[in-house]
């Protein structure tokens, strides 16, 4: 069985630049879509919870080498976090660096009616290329999808696609892969073609637009859970539809 206990959000957007206001709108819209939540705490080296009185000001010093630092809700009993890191050029889509912010919230009621609301208000605040929201059971399973004949060698779990490592695929804008909830900005949604109103009327039921005009589209009712054999094969239903993502399109 999967275990199902945390929900990872990335995002994968430009690099950060020197007095980037995306790293404080990235926390800023997190704490807007979560009722409640409060992103004012850091983490000692012992693992403790650290209160941040000026954390809008330790946030803007502490970016650097094209991230920024971990800031969390500072209740272990509900542990929130989000950071950022950098991909460098050589590592990323395109040759060009990254900013990949990373959130992780428990997987419970509140958090799975608030994820997609989290998904949207991440992306934008950092405004990435796309990014996703995925149960930890199903995304360990999808994270081993990127195969390299040299590098990663295999085969993917489950007769789900390969994905192309990072580095080989064409352009930023196309994203390495699917989730349970995926964000994709409007040049993400315009390279791998959706909306088509014919084909798409089922993820479209599901899907909401973004202030930027962008999309936070969902594969299945609930979280995904690839033990369930519906949403396996709505995951595989949505690689074959957008055959772009992963690198999978003839060049």
């Amino acid at each position: 069985m999967t275990t199902q206990t945390t929900l990872g959000i990335i995002v994968y957007a430009p690099a950060l630049l020197a007095r980037d206001g995306r790293t404080l709108a990235v926390v800023h819209g997190m704490e807007r879509a979560f009722p409640g939540l409060r992103l004012d705490w850091k983490v000692s080296e012992e693992g403790r919870p650290i209160a941040l009185p000026q954390r809008d000001t330790w946030l803007s010093e502490g970016a650097r080498d094209g991230g920024f630092p971990l800031v969390c809700n500072g209740d272990e009993s509900f542990p929130v976090t989000i950071y950022g890191l950098q991909t460098p050029a050589r590592q990323a889509p395109g040759g060009q660096s990254l900013l990949d912010a990373h959130a992780e919230l428990p997987l419970n009621e509140a958090v799975i009616a608030a994820a997609a609301d989290v998904l949207g208000g991440v992306a934008e605040g950092a405004r990435a290329f796309w990014g996703h929201a995925t149960p930890s059971g199903a995304g360990v399973e999808i994270a081993r999808q990127t195969r390299d004949p040299v590098h990663k060698p295999g085969i993917p779990p489950r007769g789900l696609p390969a994905l192309k490592l990072p580095e080989k695929i064409r352009a930023p804008e196309i994203p390495h892969r699917l989730g349970w909830l995926n964000y994709w900005s409007a040049p993400a949604a315009k390279v791998i073609g959706f909306p088509d109103p014919t084909r798409d009327a089922e993820l479209l039921s599901r899907a909401r637009r973004t202030e930027s005009g962008g999309w936070v589209v969902q594969l299945t009712d609930m979280p995904l859970d690839l033990d369930n054999p519906a949403h396996l094969d709505a995951l595989k239903r949505a690689y074959e539809r957008f055959p772009e993502i992963g690198g999978r399109a003839a060049p």
